[in-house]
Order: C-alpha cells, then structure tokens, then sequence
C-alpha cells in the first residue's frame, strides 16, 4: 500500500480544515441552525401547548387514562423486546456461525419482514386467526366444534396477540445489527476460546454474546422505537398504549392540550429510553485488530440439529412474512377489477407526490447538514446534527401534535392578513396542501437520509476538496462538482430508504392529512377500522411490495460490506 494511499485512509471523512474557509462557508453554519430549528419547532411548540390549562382534562387523564396506557405501553415493550431479543440474536449466530441446509437463503431472507408495516401484519393476522379465519375454521372441521364455547383458542385481538404480531415483524433490527456484529468480531479471539475447550454453547454466552451487546442493544431499541410509534396495531388488537391515549383524546375526547400533554409525557419515555440505551453500552467498545474475517469458526450441523437450525430460521420468515403476504396476495387476486377505482388512483397519486417530495427534501436537508459539518468543522455543527437526528426518535402522534400548532398559527395569520388586505380567505395554505405531512416526513426520517448521507461523505478525501480550493472553486461549487456525482449511489439508496419510510408511515398520516385526502396507508387503516379489510388488501399489498425494495438492498449492502472487508489486507 503506497503512503498516498495510507493518508487517504486515516484522513477519510476528517473535514476541510478551518484555513480552508471562507467567509462564504458560514452559510452552510447557518443553514445547519435552520435545519436543526426546523426538528426543535414540534418539540417546543408541543411544550408551551401542554402548558396551557386544560381545566379538568389533566386531571382526569392523570387519574385513569396516564397510568393505564403507560402500565400497557411498558408490556408491550417488554414483550417485543423479548421477543426482538431471542428471535433476532438467535437467528444472527446461526447464520453467522452454523453451516446447515438453507443458510444462504436465510442469511437475507430474514431480513424481509421489514418490507411489511406492523399495522399490514396486525389486521392480516386477525383475518387468519379470527373465529372466522382459516385457522379457527380449520380446527372446527376436524374437530367437529360449533361454536367457540366447545374449544380453548388464543385471543388475537388482545396485549400478547400484539407482542407476538410486533415482536416477529420487528425483530430484523436486532437480526441485521448482530449479524453485523458476529461477522466483524475478531477470528482470533474465537478461535483462542475455542483451543481454551470452549463449545458453541459457551462461547455464545461467554463470548460472542458480550462482544456484541452495544449492537444488540441498538437493535432492540430500534425495534421499541417501533413499537412506541404504531397506532394502527395497538388500535386495531384493543391495545391502549400512550400513542393510542394521544391520538384519542385529540380525536375523540377534543382536547388538543391534554394530548400535548400526554404526547410530552410520551416524549419523556422516549428520552428516557435513549439514556438507558446509551447508558448501558457506555463503556462498552470493543475493537477489532485481526483482518481475518474469512477465518470464523463455524460448526457444520447435521441430522435433527440442522433440521432445528432451519426450522428456526424459517418461522420468523413464514410468521413475519410468508403468512400476511399469501394472505394478501388472496386478497388482492380478488379484487383486481380495483385498480381501475379512481379512488384506489388517488390514493396511489397521493401516496406518491407526498414521499417524493419529502424524500427529496429529507435527502436534501441531509446534504446541507452533513457538508456544513466538512466545511465548517466544530461543536456547533455537530450539535445541529444530533438535534437534527432526534426526529427520528418521536413518534409519529407526537411529532403531529407539535407540528399543527406553529403550522395553524402561520395559516392562521396569514389568511388574516389576505382578509384584511385583499376582501379573501386563503384557508389552510400548509395544513390543507399536505405541507404539513412532507414537514412531519422530513422530520421523521431525516435522521435515515442523514446517517446514509454521512457515510458517503465520509469516503471521499479531504485532499480533494484542498485541491478544489487551490483551483479557486467556492464550497458550493465544489459540492456539486466533485462530492455530490462521487456519492451518486449513497444518495439513491438514501432516497429509496426515505421514501419507503414515507409511504408506510401510517400515525402522523392520519393527523395531520387534509380533509377528504387519502394514501395508500390511510387507506388500508380505514378498511380495517370498518372491518372491512379485504377491501384493502390491495392498497396493502402495493405497499408491501415497495417495501420489499429496502429490505432487499439492505441485505446486498450488507453483504457486499463483508465481503469488501473479507478482501482486505494491509
């Protein structure tokens, strides 16, 4: 390796230095304060609504509905972390470290459940264990029962009907940051703990496990995240949750303060989710020194062991997908004579022209902050994009709760001032023209588009942007003549992630669309709500097939990253 290319190495993704700048750079400082007070503004504005009185609504949210929701919101989280926990981590070590029939299929197969919405999965598993389900229909036939008195079946709509739905769609978080993590931990200090004497069992608890606890931990808080956010399985399983308690006593009780209310006391949970997630792996860094990657320890299982390696496999792969998609794919086949339904082509439209638009803009806002981080290097820039990435952690009931208020005050004064000014009414500008969802996507997800966008800046050389300024080129135009064409592909998968995280977003979509304005979510969510939700079974699928469109690029990243890592050599 040449000593340019040595440099190149320990210098890739350091910024420009600050001799560099120009008076100029500091706009790109500026614009990282509007992004990072664009994401503060639903925070803020949903503290001094909950401020306000409410009169007796606090206290009787306080008294019945606050300790209720939380006491459920906890175990459902328990519950799926669980479940998240064993199903993610065990599936991880057996492709990672085992060899048995089917491996290389599971190794991205296992990915897949990703592609569905929890809320798709919920209303698909009703349908199939339901009384009238093929399920329940099924055992009365061999059976020879009647009615539901004559045999003992599990209520699916219920809190473990929703841990047992969440827990198997959300465990690919977990699954896809240990595999990670088993892949990249170190050959030789396996193989040192296998000529110690250890087995497969021992050196999963004693030493693979620890290694990789910071990512585990990731994972399950990502997937809890998840699970703190959805209002369309907790709605339709019967489950009170805190997202459930906001979105209804908005909605149906019409207070909009006592939700701020209860959003913030929300938002405290999640905070405080982030600390202990952070607290747990804080001293837990672990470095890998060997470039053996090829070189892991692997036992080759045979008879009944490989038998039990894949059918565990499997089993999340048919319960998280293989199940709801046939079930939809039914569905839909009977009802094909909808795709002309205009209001199937609206939903479609609507669906669209909103996730392009925010992912455009999320991708774009992600740009502006990552470069003004390289230009402008120092603790305000990397403050803007912390801030900037907490969007990510609020719910989607909360975020809408904290955007109506500020968004509604600007419709509001301007529309005084057409009225006063020219004789007319402008109406709702922001809220009405579905601005107001593009604003809740974009501050949602920009924390994905971000993380994508950093990591393509971060390979490209500083040195190319020092010879850049000695051939008189500003920050702009060095931006969109040498950085944005080298990290053309990041910026693709960056849109592509955004954009499926827009179209499947289901709380703030219901909150905060305009009136008579429907997607392609809303659309599934509101058959389901009339029970109805064959009707929707092809709204559904489309966004199942979409989002397949992530979860198999995640699995070629993934494996491309390992074997691009495998080939190194010093």
């Amino acid at each position: 390796m040449t000593d340019t290319a040595r440099m190149d190495d320990l210098t890739a993704g350091a910024p420009v230095p600050r001799s560099a700048a120009t008076p100029a750079d500091r706009i790109w400082l500026v614009a990282g304060f509007a992004v990072a007070a664009l994401t503060l503004l639903p925070v803020v504005a949903l503290a001094v609504l909950a401020a306000q009185p409410t009169g007796d609504v606090w206290g009787h949210l306080v008294g019945t509905v606050l300790p209720r929701s939380l006491w459920t919101t906890v175990l459902l989280m328990a519950g799926v972390g669980a479940i998240t926990f064993v199903v993610g981590v065990g599936t991880a070590w057996l492709v990672t470290m085992c060899r048995f029939p089917g491996r290389a299929f599971f190794d991205w197969a296992l990915l897949v459940p990703l592609a569905v919405p929890t809320y798709i999965i919920a209303y698909t598993y009703v349908e199939i264990l339901d009384f009238t389900g093929p399920v329940q229909t099924a055992i009365r036939e061999i059976f020879g029962f009647r009615t539901s008195r004559d045999y003992w079946f599990p209520e699916i709509r219920s809190l473990g009907g929703a841990i047992f739905v969440m827990g198997f769609v959300l465990y690919p978080y977990v699954y896809l940051t240990t595999r990670a993590s088993f892949l990249l931990q170190s050959a030789c200090t396996l193989d040192v703990s296998r000529t110690l004497g250890a087995g497969p069992m021992r050196l999963f608890f004693r030493v693979a496990l620890p290694l990789a606890r910071p990512a585990i931990v990731v994972g399950v808080s990502l997937a809890l995240m998840e699970c703190l956010n959805d209002i369309g399985a907790v709605t339709f399983f019967g489950v009170h949750t805190m997202s459930f308690s906001v979105y209804d006593t908005w909605i149906n009780r019409s207070s909009l303060a006592g939700a701020a209310q209860l959003a913030c006391a929300m938002l405290a949970l999640v905070f405080a989710l982030l600390w202990i997630e952070r607290h747990a792996r804080r001293r837990q860094r672990f470095h890998v020194t060997s470039t053996r990657y090829l070189a892991l320890p692997s036992y080759r299982l045979e008879g009944w062991r490989a038998g039990l390696a894949t059918a565990a496999c499997a089993a999340p792969v048919m319960i998280g997908f293989v199940f709801p998609a046939g079930l939809l794919v039914d569905y839909a086949s009977r009802r094909l004579d909808e795709l002309g339904d205009p209001a199937l082509a609206a939903a479609v439209v609507n669906t669209l022209s909103l996730s392009v638009a925010a992912a455009l803009l999320t991708v774009a806002i992600g740009i502006v902050l990552t470069y003004a981080q390289r230009v402008q290097a120092n603790r305000a820039t990397q403050l803007f994009g912390r801030i900037a990435s907490i969007g990510y952690a609020i719910p989607g009931t909360v975020l809408a709760v904290g955007i109506l208020i500020p968004l509604a005050t600007f419709d509001n004064f301007i529309d005084g001032i057409a009225r006063s000014t020219f004789g007319f009414s402008t109406g709702l500008l922001l809220i009405g023209s579905g601005t107001a969802l593009v604003y809740a996507y974009m501050v949602r997800f920009l924390a994905v588009a971000y993380g994508q966008v950093e990591g393509g800046f971060g390979k490209v050389t500083p040195h190319l942007d020092m010879a850049a300024r000695t051939l008189g080129r500003s920050s702009g135009r060095i931006l969109f003549e040498v950085h944005l064409p080298m990290i053309r592909p990041v910026l693709l998968t960056a849109l592509l992630l955004a954009f499926v995280d827009c179209m499947k977003e289901l709380p703030a979509t219901i909150l905060l669309r305009p009136f008579n304005f429907e997607t392609l979510a809303t659309t599934v969510y509101n058959a389901a709500s009339r029970e109805a939700f064959a009707d929707g079974a092809l709204p559904a699928l489309l966004i199942v097939m979409v989002g397949l469109l992530p979860s198999i690029l995640l699995a070629r990243t993934s494996a491309r990253s390992f074997r691009d890592k495998s080939t190194e050599r010093a």
